[in-house]
C-alpha cells in the first residue's frame, strides 16, 4: 500500500486522536465507507509504518495518544509519487494553455487539505520542489479538450495537420489511440486514414479539429505498441538498428549518471571512455543528441549514421568557415 493511499484517512484518524474522540476501526470505517477489515489494516499501517505513536484504550474501546501535542514525522514519499504531484502540478496546467489547470487546482486543495497535518504542505511542496520542462510544444486548451473526447468515445477525429517538414497543412482522418506525453509535449498515436498507416500528431501542430459521429473499432494494441517506447525517442518504427557511441572520458562522467533508455548497455573503456549502445529507429532526434556533445563522442556503429553525422559537421564547417 502507497503513503499516498491514506493520507486522508490518516489525516482524519490523527485528528481524531488530537482531540481524544478515542477513534477506532469502527469509526473510520465509518466515515469513509470501509469495511472494518480494511480501516484495521489501515490503523495498523498508519502506527507499524508510518510510525504513528497511538496506544489502544480498552476502556474507551479506541486509540489515543498517550502524550499531549504529538507531531507526527513528515511523510516520506518516493522518487515517483513526487514526479506524479510535480507533473500535475507544474507541468500539466501549463502544458494545454490552462485547461487543465482547473481540475489539478480542485485536486491539490484536497490533497492538500488531506495532508496538511503531515508535513506536506501546498506552500511547503512549492518551496523545496520544483519541476521545469523547456523546449517543449504547448497545445491549445480546445484541441486537447477535442482530441481527449475523441480518444476516449472511440470517435474518429478530423484535423488539420502541419508538419515542420512541408509548408502549409494537410487534412487528415484518424482514429486516435493513445495520448502520449512527451517531455512536455502531447502526442497522438493514431491510425491516419488519410495515410492508412500509424502515424504520431503533436497537438501543438494540429488545427480546427473536429470530432465526428463516426465510431471506429479500436485496433489491437499489439498494432501501435511499437509506436509508444520501443526504440529511443519520439519517432518509433519497427525496424530499429542498434547504435554506438563512443564518449571521452571527460563527457563519460555524466554519461554514466544518465538513461537514455530502458535497453541501454554501457561497456567501459580502458581510457576511462565508455561506449554506450542502445536501439534506435529514426536518426532525427538521435543526430541532435550527438551533435549537442561535439567532440566528446563519436558514432561507432552504424555507419549510416555516422556518414549523417559526418555530413551534418562538415556543413558546419563551411558555415563557420567562410566568417
Amino acid at each position: 500500500m502507497g503513503d499516498f493511499l491514506i493520507l486522508e484517512r490518516f489525516s482524519w484518524f490523527h485528528q481524531q486522536l488530537q482531540g481524544k474522540r478515542y477513534p477506532n476501526a469502527s469509526s473510520l470505517a465509518a466515515q469513509f465507507a470501509l469495511s472494518e477489515r480494511i480501516a484495521q489494516r489501515d490503523i495498523e499501517y498508519m502506527h507499524l509504518h508510518l510510525g504513528a505513536p497511538f496506544e489502544y484504550d480498552a476502556r474507551k474501546n479506541g486509540y489515543h495518544y498517550p502524550e499531549s501535542n504529538v507531531e507526527l514525522p513528515n511523510m516520506q514519499a518516493t522518487q515517483e509519487e513526487l514526479l506524479a504531484i510535480l507533473l500535475a502540478r507544474n507541468l500539466l496546467s501549463n502544458s494545454v494553455g490552462g485547461m487543465i489547470s482547473r481540475s489539478i487546482n480542485s485536486f491539490g486543495k484536497k490533497l492538500f487539505s488531506a495532508t496538511g497535518n503531515l508535513g506536506l504542505t501546498e506552500k511547503r511542496m512549492e518551496e523545496v520542489f520544483s519541476a521545469t520542462w523547456h523546449s517543449y510544444s504547448p497545445a491549445q486548451a480546445d484541441t486537447f479538450q477535442k482530441v481527449t473526447d475523441a480518444l476516449l468515445q472511440q470517435k474518429v477525429l478530423r484535423i488539420n495537420y502541419s508538419s515542420p517538414r512541408a509548408k502549409g497543412s494537410t487534412e487528415r482522418l484518424v482514429e486516435p489511440h493513445h495520448l502520449q506525453h512527451y517531455m512536455g509535449s502531447w502526442v497522438l498515436i493514431a491510425w491516419c486514414r488519410t495515410r492508412e498507416a500509424w502515424r504520431k500528431f503533436f497537438l501543438s501542430r494540429m488545427e480546427d479539429p473536429v470530432v465526428l459521429a463516426i465510431n471506429f473499432e479500436a485496433r489491437p494494441k499489439k498494432e501501435w505498441e511499437h509506436q509508444l517506447d520501443g526504440a529511443f525517442g519520439i519517432f518509433q518504427d519497427t525496424d530499429i538498428v542498434k547504435v554506438k557511441l563512443r564518449f571521452t572520458p571527460e563527457r563519460a562522467r555524466w554519461i554514466r549518471e544518465q538513461i537514455w533508455h530502458p535497453k541501454q548497455k554501457i561497456q567501459e573503456m580502458l581510457d576511462g571512455g565508455l561506449e554506450l549502445t542502445l536501439p534506435v529507429a529514426d536518426f532525427r532526434e538521435i543526430k541532435l543528441r550527438i551533435l549537442q556533445y561535439g567532440s566528446d563522442v563519436e558514432v561507432v556503429e552504424p555507419s549510416a549514421l555516422r556518414q549523417e553525422v559526418k555530413e551534418e559537421i562538415s556543413r558546419m564547417s563551411e558555415l563557420y568557415g567562410n566568417k
